[in-house]
Parts: structure tokens; sequence; C-alpha cells
């Protein structure tokens, strides 16, 4: 490899130890430049505040590839007692992005170091994606533009698959989404006359309780989908009926007709549960998130590197077929625009994405280099022509 694996661990251990949040991974865009330069690039900055991109050009005539890593942390507080724990309470890295980055960091050298045969490679290392929408910020900054791009591929370590397996299927492999908010407007009252009251938090539970008929009554079974109720907040004492609820959620399919069928029946049954309990509800969607789809060819593709791979591990072989997660990742916004490929590596039993006692596992860090080199030297053969530039289009 061209950069020692025990550097590349003590780089992701260290990115551990500092995580930042959405828009503020300051120091981690300045870590991830300071890198790329010493490796002979030419690091572009400032697209979607923090984000870092840059390109290598083979100088010969070719397609061009995008490569995607995250960078940003999660607002948890993380239970760990290894050395590496977050040094700051209520930012961890709880999803992996710390391995993501060093991963592509790890093959923007291999690449520069041995390049491929034509063509061009850029490298993304995108703030943001957690909840932020960092994809689609950075391309309406003008991603695309500044870097054309024929494909596009992503890479996120999977719990739960064995460590180091590659996973990847054709079609919906990671749910869209929607966030909402549900404020209940009603009359408070002391506890002991609720006859006085408009009581705003049995309104709540009744919102809560048919917001899960929609997946259960109203939506395909055969189409996986999710209301989840995430909070509900009222009251601040426990012997007054208060005169406002606060609850909040997502909404997830795996198609996207689903998922406005989904936002409308949370319309609709905001509207009956205020009609029903007397209670005034306002109901707001925010943060969305397209399915995220792998084009069949680009998936096929990447089955094939995979398989070119595994022929030389002790892995078992990569899952062509991975069941697909009610999971959101706006690396939807950048498949929206150009065909490509959303691929899983394994992090073996570790706790779950999003869980305080979550770690990337560094064992998969040669392996997730190994497949973004074989990838693009794949994509760049020059034995590829049936790629053809697209043209930008308006979001």
């Amino acid at each position: 490899m061209a950069v020692e694996p025990d550097l590349l661990v003590a780089l992701r251990h260290d990115l551990h130890a500092h995580p930042e949040l959405r828009f503020e991974e300051d120091r981690t865009s300045d870590i991830v430049a300071g890198q790329l330069a010493s490796w002979g690039y030419r690091p572009h900055r400032g697209l979607a505040k923090t984000g870092v991109v840059t390109s290598l050009d083979t100088g010969r005539p070719g397609p061009s590839i995008l490569l995607r890593a995250d960078m940003d942390a999660l607002p948890i507080t993380e239970r760990a007692d290894h050395d590496h724990v977050s040094r700051h309470a209520g930012r961890m890295h709880a999803c992996g992005h710390d391995g993501h980055t060093v991963m592509l960091l790890g093959a923007a050298a291999e690449l520069a170091a041995r390049p491929p045969a034509c063509g061009r490679v850029h490298f993304v290392f995108q703030p943001g994606e957690e909840g932020g929408a960092g994809a689609d910020v950075m391309i309406r900054e003008g991603l695309f533009t500044l870097f054309p791009a024929d494909r596009c591929f992503g890479l996120h370590n999977w719990p739960g698959l064995e460590a180091g397996r590659f996973g990847v299927r054709a079609g919906p492999i990671m749910a869209g989404g929607w966030r909402f908010a549900v404020t209940i407007l009603g009359r408070g009252a002391h506890a002991a006359q609720p006859h006085r009251s408009i009581d705003p938090v049995v309104a709540g539970a009744a919102f809560v309780q048919a917001a899960q008929q929609l997946v259960a009554r109203r939506t395909d079974p055969l189409v996986p989908a999710v209301v989840s109720v995430c909070t509900f907040h009222a009251g601040s004492t426990d012997n007054i009926l208060p005169d406002r609820a606060e609850l909040a959620g997502t909404i997830r399919a795996l198609d996207a007709t689903a998922l406005d069928a989904l936002k409308q029946g949370l319309r609709d049954v905001a509207e009956g549960t205020a009609r029903v309990f007397g209670v005034h509800i306002d109901i707001s969607f925010h943060s969305p998130y397209p399915v995220t789809v792998n084009s069949p060819a680009e998936a096929e593709l990447a089955g094939q590197v995979m398989r070119s791979l595994d022929d030389a591990s002790q892995v078992a072989p990569a899952e062509r077929n991975v069941p697909p997660s009610l999971a959101s990742e706006d690396f939807g916004f950048m498949l929206r625009r150009r065909p490509g490929a959303y691929a899983m590596i394994g992090n073996g039993a570790s706790a779950p994405l999003h869980a305080p006692d979550y770690d990337f596992n560094d064992w998969i860090i040669p392996r997730g280099i190994a497949y973004w080199t074989a990838l693009a030297r794949h994509c760049l053969s020059g034995n590829d022509h049936n790629i053809t530039q697209q043209e930008e289009t308006p979001s």
C-alpha cells in the first residue's frame, strides 16, 4: 500500500477522538486537505462549507468517476473505554464516517502512486450527511459542474455483515425519508378536573396509534416502509394537564410513491385527530432524502470488482443481492444525477450504527481501499466505451 496501514489506523483514531457535527467539520477538512496535498493533489475546498474535493487526472482521454466518503459525526455521547474515545461529550463518530474518510484517503494515495489507465477520478469528502443533505448542498453549489463525472460510487460500513464482506444490489438499497414535527394545542387544567381541559396528551397518544396504521393498513405490504414517532414532549409537572404537546419522528420507504402516500397519510391523521379531540394540530415536514437507487449496470460492475477481490481473500463472497435498509442516505441525491452504486462493507459483530458503543472496525480499512482502487482501475481501464457525459440538470 502507498500508506502504511498503521498510519491509516492512527489517523482514523485521531478523527474518531475529535468528531465534528454536520457542516462543522473544519478540523477534519484541514486534515483531509493536508493529506491530499502531501500526495500531490490540489484540494478544492468550500463546497457545502467544509467539503473537500480533489481529482486525479491521468492526462489520457477517458471517462470520469466520482468516489465519495462522508465526514460528519453525530450528536451522541460515546460510551466506550478504548483509547480513541471521543474527547467531546455529545459528539461521536457513531456511523463510521471516520473510517469512510480514511479508506478514501488511502485510495487517493494508492491511485496517486499507481494511476488508472485513463480518465479522471474525483475524490469527494462530503460534510453534512447526517440530516444535513450535504450531498444535495454540494450538487447545488456546482459539484458536477466543477467536477464532471459519468458515474458515482459510495461505500458504507455495515454492522452485522461479516467483517470485510461486500454487499450490493441493483435498485433501491436505502430508503427515502422525511422528518416531521407535530404541535398539538389544547387547553390546560388541573389534573383533578380533566373535563375543563382539552387534553393534548390524549390527542397525541391517539395520533401515535393512528400513525402506525398507515403502514399496517394503507401501504402495500410488499413495499418496505416505516413510520416512527421518536419524541413526545408535554407538560412540566404531574398534576397539571398541559395545553401543548410536541411530537417528532420520521417516515421512510423504499418507493417514492409510497413515501408520498405516507406523507399525505400523516396529514390526514393530524386532521382527523384534531377534529375528534377538539385540538389544533400543525404538522410540518423537513429534511427530505430521496430513495437511494443503484443503477443495474453500475451495481453489476461493483459486484464484478468485489468478486475479483473475493478471489484473493478469506472473506465470504460478496452478497450480490444484499437486503435493502430503511435507513436513509443522502448519496441518493447523487444517484438522481448520475448512474452509480452505493455498496456496503461488513463491519462484523459490532454495535449497531448510531449506537453509543459503536466503533468502526479498523481491520476493514485495507479492504475498503482495495475496493476503491480496483473499482477506479476497472472503470478507467480504457476498455469501457459505453460511458457518455451527461448534461447537468437542475434539481
